[in-house]
């Protein structure tokens, strides 16, 4: 099988999943498997308990980025998806009231579309084609007896950055708690848990923390109440086995089954890597890139950017389409003629494309990472150029 060469390609597409990955993730995960590879929690061997030590050890790095209050309050799941779906389906019954914005990946839509029809009220709130929100709208929607609020931290279409710390306040003078989707900014910007008051934060372990896929994770902040939410899936947890009802302590209640120790020995060893660069280091470095990509795409005759200009206020995701140009064919020939990877189409958000006036087609969206350089980002402009005007 033919490997790809980082020397040969130009690779924008971070905000689908991050590559290459560090080293230190490739040796974690195989060190797992060479020396740890026991079942953790579930024997007291010496091969089970040292793989119950690594996993312990990558719940309390997730705690340490994000400022959680605990790192028994870090559950871990097969990605963002999964964790969304423990705390929407878990939180909200028939009856009860969400409210998202309309900028929202369908990890949030799909679960909430399937809980509106067995009676949950889902509240959509409108926001600028440029994706930010209006507090004042926002604070409408969330009246007394709205149970949560369902947040995107940062778009995956347009980088938008959600006001998370005031919708926080909004969501907390309602009674309400606050879920974040953390898919887009987690290990790409710095996040504090408590300080911004966020009660849910979903992540995943593949994009911005440099994991590999199938991991992932919800973590739950003092505020929340776990015995009020049901688990998505019982089963065995290495944990009080003598009864057949699920335990109700944490994280055990909703871990069942036999954790991703490979995965989670790589999310560990990826969030090491982001905390050693730093996540100030890599927020400027991105910032940097963005301002870099905005700046030369506006330049192009027939090109039009979506999403903020101001690069602090969105992450590294800059999505644009040419007129008189598909998207599928811009993006096909970035990477036969040029080497430029990146993706195309509505990214598994039509809500959000819906908003800034790009569906059904979608864009052309270019998500460069820590690792990609301004000298990159000067070709893949120069690349758009040649392809567009050709």
């Amino acid at each position: 099988m033919l490997r790809p060469n980082p020397k040969t390609m130009i690779y924008l597409d971070h905000a689908a999943t991050s590559w290459p990955k560090p080293p230190e993730v490739m040796r974690a995960m195989a060190g797992f498997l060479e020396s740890a590879g026991g079942n953790p929690g579930r024997s007291g061997h010496r091969l089970s308990i040292a793989a119950g030590r690594i996993v312990y050890e990558a719940r309390e790095a997730v705690a340490g980025l994000l400022h959680a209050p605990d790192p028994l309050r870090v559950i871990f799941t097969q990605n963002a998806t999964h964790a969304l779906n423990i705390a929407l389906h878990g939180l909200l019954s028939p009856g009860d009231r969400v409210v998202t914005s309309g900028m929202e990946h369908n990890a949030v839509m799909r679960p909430l579309r399937a809980l509106e029809k067995r009676g949950v009220a889902v509240v959509v709130v409108p926001t600028a084609p440029d994706g930010t929100l209006n507090p004042v709208d926002f604070a409408r929607a969330v009246m007394l007896g709205t149970r949560l609020v369902a947040l995107n931290h940062a778009s995956n279409v347009v980088g938008t950055i959600a006001p998370a710390a005031e919708v926080a306040q909004i969501a907390h003078a309602a009674g309400a708690l606050l879920l974040i989707d953390a898919a887009q900014t987690a290990g790409v910007m710095p996040l504090d848990m408590q300080a911004m008051g966020i009660d849910l934060l979903a992540f995943t372990g593949h994009k911005g923390l440099h994991g590999p896929p199938g991991s992932g994770g919800l973590v739950l902040g003092e505020g929340v109440d776990a015995a009020q939410i049901r688990p998505l899936l019982q089963g065995g947890t290495g944990s009080r086995s003598e009864y057949e009802e699920q335990p109700e302590f944490l994280p055990d209640k909703f871990e069942s089954g036999t954790p991703n120790g490979v995965g989670i020995a790589g999310l560990g060893a990826g969030i090491q890597w982001v905390m050693a660069r730093g996540m100030e280091a890599i927020r400027a470095h991105e910032v940097a890139l963005t301002r870099r990509l905005v700046a030369g795409l506006s330049e192009i005759p027939g090109v039009r950017l979506y999403g903020l200009a101001d690069p602090q206020r969105r992450t590294a995701v800059v999505s644009f389409t040419v007129e008189g140009w598909r998207v599928s064919t811009i993006g096909l020939r970035l990477d036969e003629e040029h080497g430029v990877l990146c993706r195309v189409g509505l990214h598994c958000a039509p809500a959000a494309h819906r908003t800034i006036g790009t569906f059904p087609e979608g864009t052309v969206r270019f998500a460069p990472g820590p690792l990609t350089t301004l000298n990159e980002i000067d070709a893949v402009v120069d690349a758009v150029k040649q392809v567009v005007q050709s």
